[in-house]
């Protein structure tokens, strides 16, 4: 929070929390206390605000200056940490000290809730000993997702680790609906060879590969009829108690990709037939990625694990016409207009 009185360009400031608007430009400080934060002393703040008008026409004036987001929450995507040795862009060690920081940052901007998007490890089950404690230093509730690299084990031993409610799950925060999908529910890794999941992941796979469709990998996974089932009664009955619905999954449904859900057509179906769901928020493919369709915001976060220094993770502002995610390191910042 700054406060200061630039009279010398008939601008006042009381509050670095709304934006400042003008042709072309708009900076939000309420989703840059980050960057405030970097600037040393008010004599800097005054500096960016110089900078700032001089590229405003005058009448704009600072925008929005009470308005609160409803929900602030953290996202860490794809952590993957392993004790291992770098391979290529992936520096598994490193993401010790970029989650450390991540929680830091959410503690300090005393965030609703937390949800890392899957892979918090890379392979070796012990690794969570090593992740599981940073995470739970985030301050609030926090929710995991899983991802493909969670599975040095069975579905309900991860799960029991975990402390999840089970594979799939929702929950509610203010007038708000969060879904936490599990795309690894059809795969080959998560499922004991022979079982009645493995027989059905096996030939949606082989299905796939026929067809030469790009997300026909065995690092995939697909989404049961029965998860998809559960799915459509949640987002039904959100859409009866007039809730807004975001939802996370481990793999990313749209747009195509090699990464996406083996059945992801299916999936965005479901989401869209709802008409409340707002945006889907994943992991899985570390470049990132973004699209819209009827009124759904697909982001896919790029992940933590790559890179030597750079960091990525975000906090997402929940406000009634929008959301506002506020990008740390290679993440960017968003502003996803919500459809009335």
């Amino acid at each position: 929070m700054y406060s200061l009185s630039y009279t010398e360009i008939g601008l006042t400031i009381t509050s670095c929390h709304g934006q400042v608007k003008g042709e072309g430009i708009v900076f939000n400080f309420e989703r840059n206390q980050h960057l405030l934060r970097k600037l040393k002393g008010v004599s800097a703040v005054v500096l960016l605000v110089t900078v700032l008008v001089t590229l405003i026409p005058s009448g704009d004036v600072l925008a929005n200056s009470a308005e609160k987001p409803k929900i602030e929450f953290g996202l860490v995507p794809d952590a993957q940490y392993c004790d291992c040795e770098v391979n290529g862009t992936r520096y598994y060690r490193n993401s010790v000290d970029k989650l450390i920081e991540a929680a830091q940052t959410f503690n300090e901007r005393d965030i609703d809730f937390t949800v890392q998007t899957g892979d918090l490890i890379d392979r070796d089950a012990s690794s969570f000993s090593t992740m599981l404690p940073i995470y739970n230093m985030i301050e609030g509730p926090k929710y995991h997702v899983l991802g493909n690299h969670d599975f040095p084990m069975t579905t309900d031993e991860i799960v029991n680790i975990l402390d999840m409610p089970n594979q799939y799950y929702d929950f509610k925060h203010k007038n708000w609906r969060f879904v936490v999908l599990d795309t690894n529910d059809l795969s080959l890794y998560a499922n004991p060879e022979g079982s009645e999941k493995y027989q059905q992941a096996e030939a949606m796979y082989d299905h796939l590969v026929e067809d030469g469709a790009i997300n026909g990998q065995t690092w995939n996974g697909g989404v049961s009829n029965e998860q998809l089932l559960w799915l459509r009664e949640v987002l039904n009955k959100a859409e009866k108690a007039n809730e807004k619905v975001v939802v996370f999954g481990h793999k990313p449904v749209y747009p195509e990709n090699n990464h996406n859900v083996w059945n992801d057509e299916e999936v965005v179906k479901e989401l869209e037939a709802a008409g409340n769901v707002v945006a889907y928020f994943n992991g899985h493919n570390h470049a990132g990625n973004y699209a819209m369709k009827k009124g759904i915001h697909y982001v896919t976060l790029q992940g933590m694990v790559e890179t030597e220094n750079t960091n990525s993770y975000s906090i997402v502002q929940v406000y009634k016409d929008r959301l506002e995610i506020d990008g740390y390191g290679r993440e960017q910042d968003r502003v996803l207009n919500i459809q009335q």
